[in-house]
């Protein structure tokens, strides 16, 4: 995966070269899989943006931070304050109701998840028609490059990412990250050759890899505090839609086997239509404040804030400190024991992500289905879809009244207890009656889990805990290795399942999930309702 079939995160799956591989007990799997992610990569959320809660009056609660760190004899890593020193505040501040307009830019950001998970998604159907078109049908190593170019690309393009996010802005970056995204998808429709086809998945990768680490950034940097967990988990949504968008796209192969070029073709409109739609939006406050562009910072927080609430978020940007007087970070200040703390923790969680066994249970998730007399691979899908829809749409609702953290422990814990079911359904013979039952139960109850928390919360969290003039950098240095190991897990997978079972592969993803259980509840900060400038502080007191 980077996760991923409504699949989620944003996901990627796993190498091709695999994919067509005959497991014993499984089946053959002639088609790819989609992972789940995501930024994840890897989860889709139902977060209705004209309801209520988004119409209806904003109200800030301002928590006061006493600090995220217990103070310790011993050095730790990060982590998260108390619960009851969390809660310890004296009052909420209502806030009036915001003038400024915030939704409808998120929105545009958002064009970038849809392609993220269109050009994610769109090979899996696609596969087996240009195959054939291209005179590589028989060829499963070519027909490997074509689907893991992609991910190459996106490795690339996470590191590229945060630097041109840094030197030329987040908006400008969004319409530079259009030029590969756009020749990609135009290269991959009118390829005459796999040559041409490898080099437009390349190109397109480079840009979903681009926007995996913007996309986030801009959103969390241009949110209010009070919703910002909500917002920023509409990230996968998108990612969710625009992999759905490419199985419905896929639908009209079976009556023409050319039409696979069209469904490449297609991802140049919203290419087109992110470059324009950044051309009207708001660049981030916080990134041209760090600039020392104060009068287009407060233009910028007019916008999307309101003129009642500039002086309220100037301030809280001059008081987040140096942005504006330290040079800005280089890649190796991220390993400096000023950050590099915060900045494990980053890349920890995508890493237990991807450990976790997304993309195995999706992978297998056809063939799981079909054991339980689900034949049809669509429907498959479908199921599997609906439970990221549902558990993402439940962890946006809760995003900001339980808190990241907690959404993190819930998820993972569900991911160990419905990887030891799915591993027991395999291998307990006095459940060898309900195996089918209980492995689809396993599958659902594991997506669904992933979706409340290790799917949508990482991409999320990340963006919040890193100090502005590292935020950039350290989000792209995130996803490089969430790519990084997305691509290794994919490679080795199947080896793994050839000589251990994949039962002891299960049980092994179940402990990967417990880890991950004790690693968050000791590491990870707790950001709700606090404003990123109130975390940068907390988490770098010598500001």
């Amino acid at each position: 995966m980077q996760a991923s079939t409504c699949v989620v995160k944003g996901g990627i799956g796993f190498g091709a070269q695999n994919r067509t591989k005959v497991l014993k007990g499984f089946g053959e799997f002639g088609k790819p899989s989609l992972g789940l992610g995501m930024t994840e990569r890897t989860a889709c959320s139902v977060l209705r943006l004209s309801s209520t809660p988004m119409k209806d009056t904003l109200t800030s609660a301002r928590l006061g931070v006493n600090g995220v760190f217990r103070s310790s004899v011993k050095p730790r890593s990060v982590k998260a304050q108390a619960s009851d020193d969390l809660e310890n505040v004296d009052s909420l501040v209502p806030q009036s109701k915001s003038s400024g307009t915030v939704l409808p830019y998120v929105g545009v950001a958002c064009l970038g998840a849809i392609l993220f998970g269109y050009h994610l998604g769109v090979v899996n159907g696609a596969l087996e028609y240009l195959s054939k078109d291209l005179g590589i049908s028989e060829n499963t190593v070519l027909q490997g490059w074509i689907v893991s170019t992609l991910l190459a690309g996106a490795t690339v393009g996470s590191f590229t990412g945060g630097a041109l996010a840094d030197k030329f802005g987040r908006t400008r970056t969004f319409q530079l990250d259009v030029i590969p995204l756009a020749i990609g998808a135009f290269l991959c429709a009118t390829a005459q050759s796999v040559q041409t086809m490898i080099i437009g998945r390349l190109l397109a990768g480079i840009g979903i890899g681009v926007t995996s680490a913007i996309v986030p950034l801009y959103i969390s940097e241009i949110s209010p505090t009070e919703i910002r967990g909500a917002l920023g988990s509409v990230n996968q949504l998108f990612i969710c839609i625009g992999i759905l968008a490419a199985l419905v796209a896929g639908l009209p192969l079976a009556g023409n086997p050319l039409w696979w070029r069209t469904m490449f073709g297609i991802a140049i409109v919203p290419s087109i239509l992110l470059a324009l739609g950044m051309a009207f939006s708001p660049e981030s406050p916080r990134w041209l404040f760090q600039q020392g562009k104060i009068p287009e910072a407060e233009k910028s927080i007019k916008t999307l804030f309101g003129k009642e609430r500039v002086a309220e978020v100037m301030q809280d940007l001059r008081a987040a400190g140096q942005g504006s007087v330290e040079p800005e970070a280089g890649w190796f200040d991220l390993f400096s024991s000023r950050y590099w703390k915060v900045v494990s923790v980053g890349a920890a969680l995508f890493l237990f992500q991807q450990l976790a066994g997304i993309n195995a249970v999706v992978y297998y998730s056809t063939s799981v289905f079909r054991s339980a007399g689900i034949a049809s691979d669509v429907a498959a899908s479908a199921l599997v879809g609906a439970a990221n829809v549902f558990g993402t749409a439940v962890a946006s609702s809760l995003m900001d009244s339980q808190g990241r953290k907690s959404l993190l422990i819930t998820s993972f814990s569900g991911m160990a207890t419905s990887m030891l079911l799915l591993s027991l359904s395999f291998t307990w013979k006095v459940l060898a009656p309900y195996s089918g039952t209980l492995a689809v139960l396993g599958t659902v109850l594991y997506v669904l889990s992933f979706s409340l928390g290790a799917g949508p919360v990482p991409a999320l969290l990340l963006p919040e805990i890193f100090a502005s003039r590292i935020r950039a950098k350290a989000v792209a240095l995130s996803l490089g290795m969430h790519w990084i190991s997305n691509f290794v897990i994919g490679l080795y997978f199947l080896s793994f399942v050839n000589k251990f079972g994949i039962s002891s592969v299960y049980l092994g993803f179940a402990t990967v999930c417990l880890l991950g259980v004790l690693y968050i509840a000791g590491n990870v900060v707790e950001t709700k309702g606090r404003s990123l400038e109130e975390i940068e502080r907390a988490l770098n007191p010598a500001i």
